[in-house]
């Protein structure tokens, strides 16, 4: 397995902290707002790395935090009359709505900023006692000319830095890239004790005290969007290994922006689209293929054609979804019989192409590609004809069903049951489980029509599905449908 490292600037083989595990921190979202499809991209790549890992039986420690301490959260609460902390919890209470619709599975670990201030206080004070930080005011501020590595994981300068940024100017500190550790407490906002006096944590404090408390030193894989990069894990890097002497994570990996006409999505550029507003038009399954369709690294343009073009895909495998389980339908293996190796052959051929992109830096683009391919062989396979063992095809048909469970499992696009089954129309709770009953009881409506004959009904239901993205198969099997 070989993963781009931001930090060396190229694929490297992957080699944990520790043989068959993996610790794992990716910044979370900060909870002043719904997530938007730019926050989602992180959490659903991360969510498929993640089970990825698990697939290869590794052991994975999987942590990712919340900031519910922020300029924004205090900003929108103000704007509220709320109260911070409030307002946090109840955002982190919607992105897991919105998380679970993508069917993301929860961290080992979310921890908060709230939830560990004497872990960041015991940080800074580590820091100001070897020299890196300074106290001005009440406010404790990270000298960052005392760290030598200062720019290595953005490959730049900090003379390159500063003329690139927007810093705050504020003459007490030493020099203008360096940024605040903790800060003084002011009016209104969520304040703790400390040495320096009342106050809360600074931004990139939270995730280096988090991650040492739940990972420890160089731990394995450090995630998050390509816009972290700096200033935040620079930071982290810097204020990190700074006290601890040793390398913070040995994997650094980010994900492309999702930009929109070729510009970044983001809440501060009003270019951005609640996850929950695209949910109300597009099942969640095609919006996660969506986001696994292109390579983590590469940009992603969004617009709605690409979201109805994912949906049209997504549509022929669950085509052959369908048809695989009418296959298998009330028919149990005995287990003595070999798969037929007419397609049991093809099925290992495609396994290991599976498992090559994504041993391959994550790709799920690739993945996805071998996901159809599966598709295809197994239509085919289907539609044979006779076949002269029938235990051998009930074994092979099992195996493909099996493949299919084991590749989603890695990209999570369908909700599975209790049993290991992949779940097609939802969850068996939601609007999509809805959608299929009324359109089996519409089904069982015409099929009385034609059994009396009554073609104009019979025909007019047909034509009226239709009209609405609904179109039925009648087959000698029964009748089928599907979204157009």
């Amino acid at each position: 397995m070989r993963i781009y490292n931001t930090l060396t600037r190229k694929k490297e083989e992957f080699i944990p902290r520790e043989p068959g595990k993996v610790a794992i921190y990716v910044c979370g979202p900060t909870t002043y707002n719904y997530i938007h499809l730019g926050n989602a991209r992180p959490i659903v790549v991360f969510d498929t790395i993640r089970r990825y890992l698990k697939y290869k039986e590794f052991n994975v420690l999987y942590v990712q935090n919340f900031t519910d301490i922020d300029d924004k959260i205090i900003n929108r609460a103000r704007e509220e009359g709320d109260d911070p902390l409030a307002l946090a919890e109840r955002y982190v209470n919607e992105y897991f709505k919105d998380a679970d619709a993508l069917n993301v599975l929860r961290a080992d670990i979310h921890p908060k900023v709230s939830g560990h201030i004497p872990e960041i206080i015991a940080l800074v004070e580590a820091l100001v006692d070897k020299g890196f930080a300074y106290l001005v005011d009440g406010d404790v501020y990270y000298n960052v000319r005392k760290f030598a590595g200062y720019g290595k994981l953005s490959g730049r300068t900090l003379e390159d830095m500063q003329a690139g940024a927007r810093v705050e100017v504020d003459h007490r500190k030493n020099d203008p890239m360096d940024f605040a550790l903790w800060k003084s407490a002011k009016p209104g906002e969520p304040a703790w004790d400390s040495p320096w006096g009342k106050g809360r944590p600074g931004w990139h404090i939270e995730c280096s005290a988090m991650a040492l408390k739940y990972l420890g030193i160089n731990f394995d894989i450090h995630g998050g969007g390509f816009d972290l990069i700096f200033p935040h894990h620079e930071n982290e890097i810097a204020q990190t290994e700074a006290v601890t002497g040793q390398p913070f994570a040995r994997y650094w990996v980010h994900n492309g922006f999702i930009t929109v006409n070729q510009e970044k999505m983001s809440k501060s550029l009003g270019n951005f689209f609640l996850v929950r507003d695209i949910l109300s038009k597009f099942p969640p399954e095609v919006v996660r293929f969506y986001l696994l369709s292109t390579h983590y690294r590469s940009p992603l343009d969004f617009d709605d054609e690409k979201l109805t073009a994912s949906l049209k895909g997504l549509e022929r495998i669950k085509t052959c979804l369908r048809l695989l389980d009418e296959a298998l339908a009330g028919r149990e293996s005995t287990g003595a019989a070999p798969p037929d190796p007419a397609l049991a052959v093809r099925l290992g051929e495609i396994r290991g192409e599976f498992e090559r992109a994504m041993d391959d830096d994550f790709n799920t683009a690739l993945a996805i590609g071998t996901l159809f391919d599966l598709a295809r062989e197994v239509n085919s396979y289907l539609s044979a004809g006779d076949f002269p063992n029938p235990a051998e095809r009930l074994a092979a048909l099992q195996k493909a069903r099996q493949t299919f469970i084991d590749f989603n499992g890695v990209l999570g696009i369908f909700k599975t049951g209790a049993r290991g089954e992949i779940l097609l129309d939802g969850d068996g709770a939601g609007n999509e489980s809805l959608v299929g009953d009324l359109i089996d009881l519409i089904i069982e409506i015409r099929q009385t029509a034609r059994k009396n004959k009554d073609w104009p009904t019979a025909d007019r239901i047909r034509d009226r599905l239709k009209t609405l993205g609904i179109v039925l198969e009648d087959t000698p099997g029964g009748v089928r449908w599907k979204k157009q």
